[in-house]
């Protein structure tokens, strides 16, 4: 009896609480916003006039993808917040694809240009009608002379003539814009077929003893948006330093468009769980028991590069805005408006990552160099987004609302907040304590279509040592390289850089920024001007019997030409077998004054090569085995 009473006590305390409360719209602008990786955090700012007593301040419109754990609200004046609750709207979902209403309106000037083509046949044709029937009039007419009659038969053929030179041109006019209208309505489908999220909406309750002025800062975490770092790498030649430019290739597919916002750009990952790794007991079993991952390596020739389509599997349409990134890596990109992609690839580079709104994320295993992803629809996520072609559908996902003694724990007195002065600089780099942010002092507009904005952020003219690097074993062509000594101080990330060298493109690499040397090597790819060939050596490769084992001589000459007006520096590598049996034994017999290490049979030549000049090198071992058994040389 006691707990009946006390429930109904609380249950009608809640109810009067709840009815004193008057509703008023906070209305908010985005002023700030941090692209995390994955993922951004948004800075909202607005005020308002509190009212005497209690008030409920509702923002709305917000984005469907909030984070409602990440909500916080700090605010300036004489009064109480009582509780901030998130909840998402159904009734008011956000609003449609500006991409659809731009094809609508196009497609409306499209049909109006047919009418008036249409209209202007239809006068064509009963124009034509009338000189028809008025053709015989001079025939009827017996006092017309001959004159008369070639004016009469002139007129009709240049009258005529103009009719039919003009219908031809207005069906051709129709055919196109019909061909327009076709294409247009595809695409409109695709759009309209695609979900509509519902709002987004805080609900901030306060209190106070007096009517007060208000000013609120929001921020909240968003997801569906992040960045990808990008490089250009300049070199204008090898006696000049480097020029890195750093940029970031910005997306976001949030449904609330960014306007005249101030951009920060963080090396952060506040989605990824930030506990300390559990270090297991390693069960030590029979190797038959046993499963090892491959370690995959690649060379220095083996940048590859993939690209491919992303759709939707329902019905192949494309799916633009799509985010494909290496798995395990910062190296990125989302997809065009054809669902296209491309990306270069670092060594060691295993799986894709592919994630779009409202379908399951795949993960993908690289083994070809054209990969197109068909993306499956998330009914978890679909059920939550309304479709604009089967009406309003969903269901409340909301934040719960607590007991009043629960919300009032949340209470505390609004305190100042301090305002930054702006940069003076284009970029800033802030470094935290766990994370460095590079701050944009020119405000950005980035509209929620999920298209990449590249922003360059920092530029940098660097002190490089050029070298260059070739394997005639596996690649015959040079590559330099561009070695940064102390790069750490940059606070780079590993991302796709374009190379330019001697004002040209040429081609495509990897900034490797997780490595742990202290020098940073870029390829600035091949260099076409320096001519390497290894042929066999056919004078010292011989095979031999000897008593019970096989010799094997292998020789091999390899020639650097330098074609270039200024001397290089190049090293070379080539190998040599190692043997892991006692019964094969490998002895050197020529290097030609090379490096070599013998745990690894790695080989290396450190060339200095005049303009036009070119130099020979020999390299020539001797691999013994015996005659019952057979080794692979070649």
């Amino acid at each position: 009896m006691r707990f009946l009473l006390t429930t109904a006590l609380v249950l009608g305390t809640l109810l009067s609480y709840s009815q004193n409360f008057k509703e008023k719209e906070l209305k908010t602008e985005i002023k700030e916003v941090t692209v995390f990786l994955k993922g951004a955090q948004i800075f909202e700012t607005g005020s308002v006039v509190i009212p005497q007593g209690n008030t409920i301040l509702k923002v709305k419109g917000l984005s469907s993808f909030v984070d409602e754990k990440s909500v916080q609200v700090k605010a300036t004046g004489d009064f109480t917040i009582l509780s901030v609750n998130h909840s998402l709207n159904h009734v008011n979902e956000l609003k449609k694809n500006e991409k659809a209403d731009s094809l609508t309106k196009v497609m409306e000037a499209i049909d109006l240009s047919i009418d008036y083509e249409n209209a202007r046949a239809d006068v064509l044709k009963e124009k034509k009608s009338i000189l028809d029937e008025n053709r015989n009039l001079g025939g009827q007419n017996s006092g017309a002379s001959i004159t008369q009659l070639k004016q009469a038969m002139d007129f009709y053929e240049i009258e005529v003539a103009k009719i039919k030179s003009e219908q031809i041109k207005i069906r051709r006019t129709l055919e196109a814009k019909n061909g327009e209208l076709v294409a247009l309505q595809q695409q409109l489908k695709e759009v309209n077929d695609r979900p509509v999220w519902p709002s987004g909406e805080i609900e901030i309750r306060v209190a106070a003893e007096a009517q007060t002025n208000a000013k609120f800062t929001i921020t909240y975490m968003v997801g569906n948006a992040g960045w990808y770092p990008k490089y250009d790498v300049r070199v204008k030649d090898i006696k000049s330093p480097l020029q890195l430019i750093y940029k970031a290739e910005l997306f976001q597919n949030t449904g609330i468009d960014w306007k005249n916002v101030k951009l920060r750009f963080s090396n952060g990952s506040p989605n990824q769980s930030g506990m300390v790794p559990t270090l297991l007991p390693w069960n030590l079993t029979y190797a038959r028991y046993t499963h090892l991952q491959p370690n995959i390596y690649y060379g220095l020739d083996a940048v590859r590069s993939v690209q491919g389509r992303v759709t939707a599997a329902e019905d192949g349409s494309a799916l633009p805005g799509a985010s494909v990134i290496v798995k395990g890596t910062t190296i990125g990109t989302v997809t065009d408006g054809g669902g296209n992609y491309a990306l270069t690839l670092p060594n060691g580079a295993s799986a894709l990552t592919i994630s779009y709104i409202g379908y399951r994320t795949e993960d993908v295993t690289i083994n070809q160099s054209k990969i197109n992803v068909a993306m499956e629809a998330d009914q978890a996520q679909l059920s939550e987004a309304v479709v604009t072609a089967g009406g309003l559908s969903g269901r409340a996902n909301g934040i719960t609302l607590r007991g009043y003694s629960n919300r009032r724990s949340l209470a505390y007195k609004a305190s100042a907040v301090k305002a930054e002065d702006a940069q003076s600089l284009a970029t800033n780099v802030i470094e935290n304590q766990t994370t460095v942010e590079i701050e944009v002092a020119t405000p950005y507009t980035v509209k929620s279509n999920g298209e990449k904005l590249m922003i360059d952020l920092k530029k940098y003219d660097i002190d490089a040592l050029y070298e260059y690097y070739a394997i005639p074993k596996l690649d015959k062509d040079a590559f330099l390289m561009a070695r940064i000594i102390n790069w750490d101080q940059y606070s780079l990330l590993e991302g796709e850089a374009n190379l330019y060298f001697e004002d040209a493109f040429v081609g495509r690499s990897i900034l490797d920024a997780k490595s742990l040397q202290d020098t940073l090597s870029i390829s600035l790819g091949r260099d076409r001007s320096i001519v390497i060939s290894r042929e066999k050596n056919e004078q010292f490769s011989k095979r031999k019997v000897l008593s019970g084992n096989i010799q094997e001589t292998k020789g091999f000459k390899i020639v650097v030409r330098n074609k270039k007006s200024q001397a290089i520096n190049l090293t070379l590598f080539d190998q040599v077998p190692v043997s892991i049996i006692d019964d094969i034994t490998v002895t050197l017999v020529e290097l030609s004054k090379a490096k070599f290490d013998k745990k690894t049979g790695q080989v290396a030549w450190d060339l200095n090569i005049d303009p036009q000049q070119q130099k020979e090198i020999n390299l020539q071992y001797e691999v013994k085995y015996p005659k019952n058994e057979s080794v692979l040389l070649e």
